[in-house]
């Protein structure tokens, strides 16, 4: 006998979440992350509002997780290519995405001709969501070069895109505002 599975997509708090409902299941919820998108497997019984809860624990979880685990240079193409079909219609296609210690002004730089883009070191540390925002910024310059108003439409389909921008402005004037430690300050 086959068990019986409805799948639906909703939106949960701008990213889009796999519900997988099954009749097999009564109590408990799994979740995993699948090409960027959240999968999470539920009773049939559950409420909309119980899984809207469900996913925004997962994803929080998932976060706090990612964050503690730097992404290797393959992971960053792996997250850069589902950020792109997630936001930008899959038409941003880098050949490479590498953490670079070279970048300390710029949190990321993108050579449109060939197609790389190099996210400054200092992000690995930062929350996954703040490199999220910076990778769409980097593809977004592979499909516009410029930050006139067609480039900024691009960034904005990114739902936390504000988020980051003001968590990176945060960290920028921390460093250009931070005093020397005491042995440097004679």
């Amino acid at each position: 006998m086959a068990s019986r599975q409805l799948q639906e997509q909703i939106t949960v708090d701008g990213q889009q979440v796999l519900v997988i409902r099954s009749a097999r299941r009564t109590r408990t919820v799994t979740a995993d992350q699948v090409q960027g998108t959240l999968r999470l497997r539920v009773p049939v019984r559950l409420s909309r509002r119980e899984i809207e809860d469900h996913a925004r624990a997962f994803q929080k979880k998932l976060s706090r997780r990612a964050a503690r685990r730097p992404r290797s240079d393959e992971e960053l193409l792996d997250r850069s290519r589902a950020l792109s079909s997630r936001y930008l219609d899959g038409i941003p296609q880098p050949e490479a995405v590498s953490w670079s210690t070279q970048q300390h002004q710029r949190w990321g730089s993108t050579t449109s001709t060939t197609g790389t883009i190099r996210l400054s070191a200092r992000l690995r540390e930062m929350p996954a969501w703040v490199q999220d925002s910076v990778l769409i910024h980097e593809l977004a310059h592979l499909i516009e070069p410029g930050h006139g108003p067609r480039f900024k439409a691009l960034i904005a389909k990114y739902p936390r895109t504000g988020e980051a921008d003001a968590f990176l402005a945060g960290v920028s004037w921390a460093d250009h505002n931070a005093e020397p430690p005491a042995s440097q300050q004679e």
